[in-house]
């Protein structure tokens, strides 16, 4: 642990300043300039270099990229995919679901969608909360109401609240996808200006 603070202490911006101010005393004792009080100055120089020198930096936080937290949000869907796949739905919702589970497979593809996408932070976070948290509540919740509206006849059926969500969360990924798709138009408009003020 010592040796550890030795080490980092010897290596910081505080000792390398001082040390070279320090030096720089010691080529004055040698010029004559500093006299018999150069033990004074060598250590009056290294303390005042210590001291002026800027503060260590803290290392930046190691966050993953986009394209790594894209990465876990694949395994995420194919975890998902696998949970949908034993769920009997109705045929209206079964539907929906399998629409929506297209369009989220295809904002996930590996590709140029996901260099796109790893610009957007914003729709890695709908995308994420889409399928870690929206698609499993909006089944699971379906599937435990259905149980009990089998008790309790009569009850507006779960069916239509399931429909209605997943038509909700098809309808805030389309809009991504237009964001997205967007956002690339208006590059190869933005490239082509280039194109046509560069020739002239």
């Amino acid at each position: 642990m010592a040796t550890s603070r030795l080490l980092t202490y010897v290596e910081s911006r505080k000792n390398l300043t001082g040390s070279a101010l320090g030096i720089a005393g010691l080529g004055l004792t040698f010029a004559g300039v500093a006299g018999p009080y150069w033990p004074v100055v060598v250590v009056g120089l290294y303390g005042a270099g210590a001291l002026v020198a800027p503060p260590e930096r803290p290392p930046l936080p190691d966050f993953p990229d986009p394209s790594a937290q894209l990465d876990e949000l694949r395994t995420d869907f194919g975890t998902l995919r696998v949970y949908l796949s034993g769920i009997e739905l109705p045929p209206a919702a079964s539907g929906r679901l399998t629409e929506l589970t297209e369009l989220l497979a295809a904002l996930l593809d590996p590709g140029w969608v996901a260099e796109v996408l790893a610009r957007d932070p914003e729709g890695i976070h709908s995308l994420s909360r889409a399928v870690r948290q929206d698609v499993p509540e909006a089944v699971d919740t379906f599937v435990r109401t259905r149980w009990w509206t089998r008790l309790t006849p009569g009850t507006e059926p779960p069916e239509r609240h399931l429909e209605r969500q997943l038509g909700l969360l098809q309808e805030e990924l389309g809009r991504l996808a237009a964001i997205l798709r967007d956002a690339e138009a208006r590059r190869q408009e933005s490239h082509t200006r280039y194109l046509e003020d560069r020739s002239g």
